[in-house]
């Protein structure tokens, strides 16, 4: 149990958040650390060679005012008050040989360096240089500078002291990098726990949930940061699941109902046949009776499953040009018999030849389910008017009766599955005729409306993305 405690813990996201803030800090102290002693190196070596140079600049001054001599008393004097062990000056004349000196005793041989005498004689300028001195532990800095005619001094200066001066500071730093690293690593574990407060609220409310309780959100802090963002959007998500959950259950309700009535009728028929039925024509009324009854309820389930395919696939629809023109007048004409026996007028109107990107037999299905629903709500003396329009961009088909209306109350339901209007239920159907129209008008990438009041007649308005419409 421990060890999977320990895997888990080792996977979560505060342990890496935690691990790339210290990481991330780590690396940066050191560059800032390699940066900080570099620099201290450049500002110590600069230090350094102005005063040599200042030196140089001295004994300059001082040959010119009083000779050689003092020149030579001078930098012994100058050696034993800096360390002759540290510090060593040197007379050169220009050819290298050597013109007087201070105490080298400490300093074994040193050799001169004939290029730089080379180079001041041709520039004239000092000329530094860095070298081991043999047996001893640090290096030396050097200069050779002209300090009149016919004379070079060459002074050099043990670099101990530098570089113990930057031991101190890598020591230093080297002590505080682990401290530095055990605060990058409380520092980070407080920022990660910190960042992912509000995920474990959001891991909480997602547990807590069951399909019995959708009605827990994840509280919003009004920070409108990307964590505010995130519940916002898992609160959204919880919204449409709860929507979701109660259609389905409103749906299977309304199925279970819709099928409980012909299967009730279908096992009344059968068993009044088989405890009553005399003759041949009772059983064949029962059969006929049987099978009219399990059409409508085949009629029903095919058209659930089609408008779920048409939701399912509606982005992979074998899609082709379709004149809505020729399939307007078509279903028209196709209705025109149903209308005259019902004594209504269908009407045609043709404002532009509208052709779109689309399925024909969804297409049909769609107009022919307005146009029978609009027949079927309205009563004689009526009249239902299918027209076409638009524009270059949008097409319009609308469809609009003189029939019974909808009410204000029902209209934002009509699209419900198995939503029936109070006006409607003593009329034929299943209520999944315009569930089945909003499913293909969706998976045409269209829109559709409706208006209407009661006892003044209902228009349906499908705008559809054009192909073209020929001016």
């Amino acid at each position: 149990m421990l060890f999977g405690k320990l895997l888990r813990f080792r996977r979560t996201l505060a342990l890496r958040l935690t691990v790339w803030y210290a990481g991330i800090f780590t690396v940066s102290s050191l560059l800032a650390f390699l940066f900080f002693y570099l620099q201290i190196a450049s500002i110590i070596d600069a230090r350094r060679n102005a005063d040599l140079l200042d030196d140089i600049k001295d004994y300059s001054a001082l040959l010119a005012a009083k000779g050689i001599e003092e020149v030579r008393h001078t930098m012994a004097v100058d050696a034993k008050q800096d360390g002759e062990n540290k510090t060593f000056y040197r007379l050169l004349a220009p050819d290298g040989k050597e013109r007087g000196s201070s105490n080298l005793s400490s300093w074994g041989r040193l050799d001169v360096d004939r290029s730089a005498l080379k180079r001041i004689t041709e520039s004239g300028k000092p000329v530094f240089e860095t070298f081991a001195v043999q047996g001893r532990q640090h290096k030396t800095r050097i200069v050779y500078g002209p300090i009149g005619p016919g004379a070079i001094l060459q002074i050099g200066i043990s670099l101990e002291d530098d570089d113990e001066l930057l031991a101190d500071f890598r020591d230093i730093f080297g002590v505080t990098v682990p401290a530095v690293m055990v605060f990058a690593a409380m520092l980070g574990w407080f920022m990660a726990r910190r960042a992912l407060t509000h995920v474990e609220e959001v891991t909480r409310t997602a547990r807590g949930i069951s399909a019995s309780d959708l009605e827990r959100r994840v509280p919003v802090k009004g920070q409108a940061d990307e964590i505010d963002r995130l519940a916002t959007t898992f609160n959204d998500m919880l919204d449409r699941i709860q929507t979701l959950v109660t259609e389905i259950k409103e749906m299977t309700e309304n199925i279970a109902h819709d099928l409980r009535s012909p299967i009730t009728r279908i096992r009344g028929m059968a068993e009044m046949a088989l405890t009553t039925g005399k003759s041949i024509d009772e059983y064949e009324t029962a059969a006929a009776s049987t099978v009219e009854d399990c059409d409508r309820l085949l009629e029903m389930i095919n058209t659930m499953l089609y408008i779920s395919q048409t939701e399912a696939a509606a982005e992979k629809l074998p899609m082709e040009e379709v004149n809505m023109t020729g399939v307007v007048r078509d279903a028209c004409e196709l209705f025109q018999p149903v209308a005259e026996d019902k004594g209504i007028d269908l009407v045609v109107e043709i404002g532009a030849d509208l052709r779109v990107r689309g399925v024909l037999q969804g297409l049909q299905r769609m107009l022919a389910n307005l146009i029978d629903n609009a027949l079927n709500h309205t009563s004689h003396p009526g009249r239902v008017t299918v027209s076409v329009g638009g524009d270059e961009k949008l097409g319009i088909i609308a469809v609009k009766d003189t029939g019974i209306g909808i009410s204000e109350q029902e209209l934002p339901n009509i699209f419900k599955r198995f939503y029936r209007g109070d006006r409607s239920r003593s009329l034929p159907g299943t209520g999944l005729g315009l569930t089945l129209v909003e499913a293909i008008v969706h998976a045409h990438g269209g829109r559709i409306s409706v208006t209407s009041a009661p006892n003044a007649g209902t228009t349906f308005t499908v705008t559809l993305p054009c192909v073209s419409i020929p001016s």
